[in-house]
């Protein structure tokens, strides 16, 4: 038998909807409120999945608003659930927020574990999982994004960032400018139809997306710079990533 909490945060598909999990469905039907940063894309999950259980908008903008009569719901009797438009719950996405304010209330809460773009695409790279850093999206402004590039650079595990497909090519372009000839990793459309995994220095990316009208959810990585951990001496003899041919 499960434990009963007040609150949850489930974590829902990265794309391919078939990939909720069994106790996730489980909870989006049992509890009295889902919070549900786009209302039209969470019922498109819930319909997949048979479920009627009232949504409720939440998300960055409508957070200090709405949280105090989130709150007041649930010292009621209310039990809620949150999710976001895909993955784990305040990973770049909202919740933070009402969960410092669940914490400080004193009200229980746990997690739903499911899909994660980051762990995902970590695994799907091939670089060594054993250190990384997830960094969320990669800045807009050009001197901010080359200061951070630098610093994950200078790291000796993976760095793993979200970018979106129109500033795909100016990211690596500053990574091949500041890091050049350092192996990363282009995941994009992970789960779906139109999956795909790029690897080989910025500069041969840059090359292959050039021209190309890149679409859907990116995630970027970018191999550190040491050579000193137990996976990276497992992979000692084997040949540096090149790209996939396309």
């Amino acid at each position: 038998m499960m434990r009963a909490f007040r609150f949850y945060l489930v974590c829902t598909p990265i794309g391919n909807l078939g990939d909720l999990a069994f106790r996730a469905v489980e909870i989006l039907k049992s509890v009295d409120l889902i919070l549900a940063e786009d209302t039209r894309k969470a019922r498109t999950l819930l319909s997949r999945h048979h479920l009627s259980t009232p949504v409720r908008l939440y998300h960055d903008h409508n957070k200090e608003r709405i949280t105090p009569q989130v709150l007041a719901e649930i010292t009621g009797g209310k039990t809620v659930a949150l999710i976001t438009d895909a993955g784990t719950p305040t990973i770049s996405d909202p919740g933070y927020y009402l969960i410092r304010r669940l914490i400080a209330e004193g009200i229980e809460y746990t997690v739903i574990p499911g899909p994660s773009a980051v762990t995902t695409a970590l695994v799907l790279s091939g670089f060594p999982p054993d250190r990384f850093t997830f960094y969320g999206y990669f800045p807009r402004k050009p001197g901010a994004r080359e200061r951070v590039i630098a610093e994950a650079g200078a790291g000796t595990g993976t760095a793993i960032f979200f970018e979106s497909p129109h500033r795909l090519l100016k990211t690596l372009n500053a990574i091949d400018r500041l890091l050049p000839g350092r192996e990363v990793a282009v995941a994009r459309e992970m789960t779906k139809i139109h999956e795909e995994m790029r690897r080989g220095s910025a500069r041969e990316l840059v090359d292959y997306y050039q021209g190309k009208k890149v679409k859907g959810e990116i995630t970027v990585l970018i191999r550190g710079r040491g050579r000193g951990s137990v996976m990276e001496q497992l992979d000692r003899d084997t040949p540096s990533f090149h790209n996939i041919p396309g």
